[in-house]
């Protein structure tokens, strides 16, 4: 693995080599269809709510309902029933609080929209960022570049523009129902989001995503149910029951699953800053499937913001390594700790070595 990084490292690389590598037009690829399900998931729990229904914890436990019924028989598989419970004894607590910080992040956010508009809702979102990258500078090491600074200044002017312009087509949601309240669940969800982003990467670099997967999705049920049990009683009982409901729960249950299982791609390929940025374009999507659903009227800022954020991701890449992200200094000298899963920069140094004729028998 060390040979593969100094012959990774030692290329002869330009301002823009890694731009021209397939791993950022992954990463660009990948955080367009999260965004895509972030907006699906905020476009049916729009239906729901306009529908009389609002239950967030219950509508995101079949979430995990689902994590846990693809990833935990895949886990068991590989590993083995004895391995898996030692596993769970030895570090169940870390996965616990993994799941925990998730479901909050989820709940929270969800809960946000009952009380605030989503001009206000959407600016919140930023804190995340914030939250990501202090923690990651001061718990995980990582020491931003200029250039990637510069990158996400850039990408939270381009979402400055897209809250300007709901601002100034009144696409703000409209009167709140209490903003303050809304607004502190909307900075909770957020702070929550952060740290579990953090360290769900941490997690994925270190352990095989369908393990980080299947645990996430056994905790998650278990706190996810206990919580809708003691705080969504009231609001299950007045919900309203029909068939577009189902149909509204399951669109959304389909879109969070899809966007949990890319979720680690994009953090072993870039971080936990690059996909939280990533998804700063989801109110650009949300506004194209609104003037289809919704009879929205798109701004010309629109557009102009879409591009300011995707350069942003432009510009956190350059006269970086050839690495990008993927490399992370959390895991030791040559990636020591971390797995070689796919997307890895130590699954990358061993292809290198490999093909260099590097490796041993």
């Amino acid at each position: 693995v060390k040979a593969g990084l100094e012959h990774l490292e030692a290329r002869n690389v330009h301002w823009y080599s890694y731009l021209a590598t397939l791993d950022f037009w992954a990463i660009i690829a990948v955080g367009q269809v999260l965004s895509l399900c972030i907006t699906a998931t905020n476009t049916f729990s729009t239906f729901l709510a306009s529908a009389g229904t609002s239950i967030p914890a219950f509508q995101t436990i079949f979430n995990y309902v689902l994590l846990t019924l693809i990833y935990l028989p895949w886990t068991l598989h590989r590993t083995g029933p004895r391995a898996f419970l030692r596993l769970a004894l030895r570090d169940g607590w870390k996965y616990l609080i993994l799941s925990f910080l998730d479901v909050e992040g989820n709940y929270f956010t969800v809960l946000a929209y009952r009380y605030t508009n989503i001009l206000s809702a959407q600016l919140l979102n930023f804190w995340s960022i914030v939250c990501v990258v202090a923690v990651s500078f001061f718990v995980l090491r990582v020491r931003y570049r200029p250039f990637q600074i510069a990158g996400v200044l850039l990408c939270c002017g381009g979402m400055g523009l897209l809250l300007a312009s709901d601002h100034l087509t009144g696409a703000n949601g409209g009167p709140a129902a209490d903003m303050v309240k809304g607004d502190l669940f909307g900075l909770l969800g957020a702070t929550f989001y952060g740290l579990s982003n953090v360290f769900e990467e941490w997690f994925v670099s270190r352990r095989p995503v369908h393990e980080v997967l299947a645990f996430l999705g056994v905790f998650g049920v278990v706190i996810n149910g206990v919580q809708a049990a003691i705080f969504d009683r009231a609001s299950f009982a007045a919900a309203v029951w029909t068939p577009a409901v189902g149909g509204y729960l399951a669109g959304y249950t389909l879109a969070l699953t899809i966007f949990y299982s890319l979720v680690p791609l994009m953090l072993r390929m870039g971080s936990a800053a690059v996909f939280d940025i990533s998804l700063l374009t989801a109110n650009f999507w949300g506004v194209i499937i609104g003037i289809r659903v919704f009879g929205y009227v798109i701004h010309f800022l629109y557009p102009i913001a879409f591009v300011l954020i995707i350069l942003g991701l432009v510009v956190y890449f350059l006269a970086g390594s050839i690495l990008g992200d993927s490399k992370k200094p959390w895991l030791g000298d040559g990636q020591a700790e971390g797995v070689a899963g796919f997307g890895t920069a130590k699954l990358k140094a061993l292809n290198e070595a490999k093909r260099r004729g590097l490796t041993g028998s």
